[in-house]
């Protein structure tokens, strides 16, 4: 009986001790998967997140007319009455200016009077053409009733004439359209004496006061090529603007009509959107960059040419993009990005990078939402060891 109860003490004593073995084995194991705060760094860690991302750029503008023009005049002559001044408001056709062409004046006069003589020979060629060919048809008229009795002679005589006054009838209808020909060129040439506005604008500059002597431009309203031209006024169209800016040359394929773009107009205070309206489809050799428009309704004329303005222009969006903070990703062409796995080991892991913004970088593949991504400098993360983490709630330090 003595022997049985020694016999199970030591059986149970042999079960205690595998008991405690598995207890420190077990023991062990979990300090193995959870470091203790005291042997292991501490890193701030955070979870990639899932957000809509957007690539915009920040461009400098300037406000620009819709249409500008120097104004000069078709003729020479005297400034006779300037009828506008800087900053008047005036509609398409209204008269800007009067010049004063005597010479002109006495030309057409000449050329109308030419036009009287044309028309008056003309009424006397028809007169006599009317008489000839009266007496040539009576002639011909009678040779054929009577046979032999009107000489052939007489009979030719009276064709020629008649041949030739139409020829002079004709001679002088050409000289009418000729002399009315000249007289509407004058005329046109006097009309160019009041010079008008070419559209509904703004004059942004006068040159010429009464009295000032005005050389002919090569076209009425427009800049002159003849550089003794002086312009009458400076004229500008101003009911709608255009927003011009230059897109650098790495962005302008992404460029598309109708892009959205906030404008921001920071010595007026003021935001609003505008649409791409066109772009130049060609880069500028000194500047590498591209000219974009938009065009900017100002009924009001709120804005004025020569206004900067600042142009936040997106080139391309993601939605629901996997996105890490921007610091996390290494630089180079094989970039990496920080990761505390399940070993709570840091590791050094090989991304692809998409849409960058500012502050954060889309991650195409190599990171799964579950992730933690380690933040902070590299050089004082030791790649391959184990670490604490400590999570950062939005991935911000």
């Amino acid at each position: 009986m003595k022997w049985i109860r020694q016999s199970l003490w030591l059986s149970g004593l042999a079960l205690a001790l595998l008991g405690l073995a598995g207890c420190n084995s077990d023991s062990k194991d979990a300090e193995k998967s959870a470091p203790s705060s005291d042997d292991a760094p501490t890193v701030a860690v955070t979870h990639p997140i899932r957000e809509d991302l957007a690539h915009s750029v920040n461009l400098t503008a300037e406000f620009l007319p819709w249409q500008q023009v120097e104004i000069h005049a078709k003729v020479s002559g005297y400034v006779q009455q300037m009828n506008v001044d800087v900053g008047d408001h005036v509609k398409t056709g209204d008269v800007l200016a009067v010049l004063e062409i005597p010479e002109l004046n006495d030309d057409l006069k000449k050329a109308n009077a030419a036009v009287l003589t044309a028309e008056q020979q003309a009424q006397s060629a028809q007169a006599a053409f009317e008489e000839t060919d009266l007496i040539n048809n009576r002639l011909q008229a009678a040779a054929k009733q009577a046979n032999g009795l009107i000489a052939q002679q007489d009979l030719d005589t009276a064709a020629a004439r008649n041949r030739a006054n139409a020829a002079n009838l004709q001679a002088a209808k050409q000289e009418i359209v000729e002399a009315q020909a000249n007289a509407a060129r004058l005329q046109a040439l006097v009309d160019y004496a009041k010079v008008v506005a070419p559209f509904d604008g703004v004059v942004t500059k006068r040159y010429a006061d009464v009295g000032a002597l005005v050389q002919a431009g090569t076209v009425q309203q427009g800049t002159s090529s003849n550089s003794d031209s002086l312009p009458l006024v400076s004229f500008a169209e101003l009911k709608v603007l255009r927003l011009e800016f230059p897109v650098p040359e790495a962005d302008v394929s992404d460029v598309h009509l109708g892009d959205v773009v906030e404008v921001d107009v920071p010595s007026m205070g003021r935001q609003f959107e505008g649409k791409v309206a066109r772009f130049a489809q060609k880069v500028d050799m000194s500047t590498r960059t591209m000219l974009t428009e938009v065009d900017v309704q100002n009924p009001d004329y709120t804005y004025l040419p020569g206004m900067y303005a600042t142009v936040q222009l997106t080139l391309s969006e993601k939605k629901d993009a996997l996105a890490v903070p921007i610091q996390c990703v290494s630089t180079g062409d094989n970039p990496t990005v920080l990761v505390l796995n399940n070993d709570h080991k840091v590791e050094e892991r090989p991304v692809t990078v998409g849409l960058e913004t500012s502050s954060v970088a889309e991650i195409l593949s190599g990171l799964s939402d579950d992730d933690l991504i380690v933040m902070g400098s590299r050089n004082s993360i030791p790649v391959g060891e184990v670490a604490m983490a400590r999570e950062i709630d939005g991935g911000k330090l």
